[in-house]
């Protein structure tokens, strides 16, 4: 008997810690980087207060919270293993892959997990979430693997605004303006650059090329600048209140290249001041639900 509990408090052990690997992986520091999109395409796409809790949305918002992290961050831990191993942003502030064989198991669940909700949803929302999946495993595995494509490794991030707009269409039955598409891509090439700066270094002595190792600090620093700029002026074509608020990223990226604050600093600051933005923005389109 003891030694039948033992085996099984040892089982349930092994669980939980492979359980708290997933998490780690996931980086819950960026859960709102896809969570997040969600909240402001149902804000916007909302025609009543009816519509903002419903099935759809609710599966939308627990996916892009939690499994789809595993699923985009698993699957590039294990194509950059090698990488990795030199990066020192694994060594405290993220989990460093070493080959567990339940992690490829559980990114492919989590790549599954939409078919169990997609008849909730309506079909106009169906190929951004097909192109959430698409764009996040071909950024890192190969053959085609965009982050080691200079230029088609920013421009593919823009998979993060996918979640947003997939609610959207889920919520209203018809896309979203094409300017807010434009101009959320526009702000994910940007962010996903930027945060390609720390890791400039690392890629450089592993041979890697991406659009931060050829540009450099400086010149990226300008790359971001130019991407959220052109964001700010798409949104700004829709409403200038929206535009105004996107401008802080333009403006932040200027900053921290003339006070030469440390990028690895800086860095972390942005899930901070991006659920900020995300959360000025869900309030925008929920005072316009309740106000008119």
């Amino acid at each position: 008997m003891t030694g039948r509990s033992s085996s099984t408090a040892g089982a349930e052990s092994a669980v939980g810690e492979e359980l708290s690997y997933l998490l780690a992986l996931s980086r819950p520091r960026f859960w709102p980087y896809l969570a997040g999109p969600v909240l402001v395409g149902v804000a916007y796409a909302a025609a009543s207060v009816d519509e903002l809790v419903t099935p759809a949305t609710v599966a939308l918002f627990a996916y892009f919270l939690v499994p789809a992290n595993v699923f985009l961050y698993g699957i590039n831990d294990v194509y950059d293993r090698e990488i990795d191993a030199e990066n020192p942003k694994k060594d405290d502030r993220e989990a460093r892959y070493r080959g567990q064989r339940y992690v490829p198991a559980a990114v492919g669940l989590c790549a599954a997990l939409p078919l169990l909700f997609v008849p909730l949803l309506s079909t106009a929302a169906w190929p951004w979430l097909v192109a959430f999946l698409v764009l996040g495993a071909a950024y890192s595995a190969p053959p085609v693997r965009f982050k080691t494509t200079p230029v088609l490794d920013s421009v593919s991030n823009g998979l993060y605004v996918t979640p947003g707009i997939a609610a959207y269409a889920a919520v209203a039955g018809v896309q979203p303006p094409l300017l807010a598409i434009a101009g959320g891509w526009l702000w994910a090439m940007g962010m996903h650059t930027f945060s390609a700066v720390p890791d400039i270094e690392p890629d450089r002595e592993a041979g890697v090329r991406t659009t931060a190792t050829v540009l450099g600090e400086g010149r990226t620093y300008a790359y971001c600048g130019a991407c959220w700029l052109a964001s700010a002026a798409a949104f700004g074509a829709l409403d200038y209140r929206l535009g105004a608020l996107l401008l802080v990223y333009p403006a932040l990226v200027a900053a921290i290249a003339v006070a030469d604050v440390a990028v690895d600093r800086a860095y972390w600051w942005f899930p901070a001041i991006n659920t900020a933005v995300g959360a000025l923005l869900t309030i925008g389109g929920l005072w316009r639900l309740v106000h008119g």
